[in-house]
């Protein structure tokens, strides 16, 4: 089968296409063929060799970790129902007490494997492609969403409003009632976020960004401040937050997460989070969540768009998409046609 394989960590240069044996459902699994893969930014942190104390990936492997496509075949125990079915799921080794991905791979590939519990299916009326966007960043902002509780009436900001995690926060606050502003680079990027619901953009690349947050919550800063931007930005952000607030820093692209003073955020009441913080999941709770989120598909309540799509074989191309920011929303490789 066609895959796309990490030969050595490095740069995008290192994602090479192969021909490699197609994989074999063991008990309990099932082998999807695969539609498209999801491509997220952790994905280019791991190919260059970021997180070996938490990821245990070891070149050569299969890159991505996320796959919505058709139930191919199934391994003992698993009901041969399954087959035919349109489903989503997460791929690579999986913890033996959450069930959850603990080493992302597998994805980039023409059929991948997955235990069948861990399968979600896709429902009729819900496009795959759009699925496919819930499955890492909709699970994410699911949580954070529940964690922050948003309320009708408040102010929440999203820094990185243009990303694939921050697209799906902006939809979910706004369709919880809140006032949005979205943070972002450039006015493509922007006006992506003024779609996806933000009734106001900032353009963070540009001096002053934070006063002009500041003007519009009248000085007080927002209710509900999301950093998907890390580092510099991701400080400068939790800045924007009101005393009594909410402050969740999911995000790494700057190089890091914020850097946030934990005592200065106690003195003025502000529940500060980073992504390491949050509840802990678990694939019964990733199942509801998915299931949660695509019900709001279905109902029009959240409308999920494709940013960017790669053919399998240019992988490396979407890698760089992502590392140079030039990215809206999801990001996916297109492996096989889904009609």
């Amino acid at each position: 089968m066609r895959a796309v394989r990490v030969e050595r960590f490095g740069g995008p240069e290192v994602l090479v296409p192969a021909e490699v044996p197609a994989p074999r459902a063991g008990a309990g699994e099932v082998v999807v063929g695969v539609e498209a893969a999801d491509v997220i930014f952790l994905d280019t942190q791991l190919r260059s060799g970021w997180g070996q104390e938490y990821f245990a990936l070891e070149p050569p492997y299969i890159a991505g970790g996320g796959v919505v496509g058709t139930v191919a075949s199934v391994g003992e125990g698993v009901d041969p129902a399954l087959v035919g079915r349109r489903v989503l799921s997460s791929t690579g080794e999986r913890s033996p007490e959450t069930g959850r991905t603990t080493a992302p791979q597998g994805g980039y590939a023409e059929f991948a494997t997955a235990p069948a519990a861990s399968v979600t299916e896709v429902p009729d009326g819900v496009d795959g492609e759009q699925a496919l966007a819930l499955l890492s960043d909709g699970i994410t902002a699911q949580l954070i969403a529940d964690t922050v509780a948003f309320k009708r009436g408040e102010t929440v900001v999203v820094a990185a409003a243009a990303g694939g995690l921050g697209s799906i926060l902006v939809q979910l606050a706004h369709a919880a009632g809140a006032r949005v502003i979205g943070a972002a680079r450039g006015e493509r990027k922007l006006a992506w976020a003024a779609e996806q619901g933000a009734e106001h953009t900032v353009d963070y690349s540009e001096d002053g960004w934070t006063d002009r947050i500041l003007e519009l919550t009248g000085g007080a800063g927002a209710d509900v401040v999301l950093d998907g931007a890390g580092a510099a930005l991701g400080t400068a952000a939790f800045s924007l937050t009101k005393d009594g607030g909410r402050f969740v820093g999911y995000g790494a692209s700057g190089g890091d997460f914020a850097e946030i003073d934990r005592d200065r955020a106690e003195e003025r009441g502000i529940r500060a989070l980073s992504l390491l913080e949050l509840p802990a999941l678990d694939s019964a709770k990733d199942r509801h969540f998915l299931q949660r989120l695509l019900d709001k598909v279905k109902q029009g309540e959240i409308s999920l768009k494709i940013g960017q799509a790669f053919p399998l074989e240019k992988a490396a191309d979407a890698h760089r998409a992502l590392a140079e920011r030039a990215t809206l929303g999801k990001t996916l490789l297109r492996v096989a046609d889904g009609s």
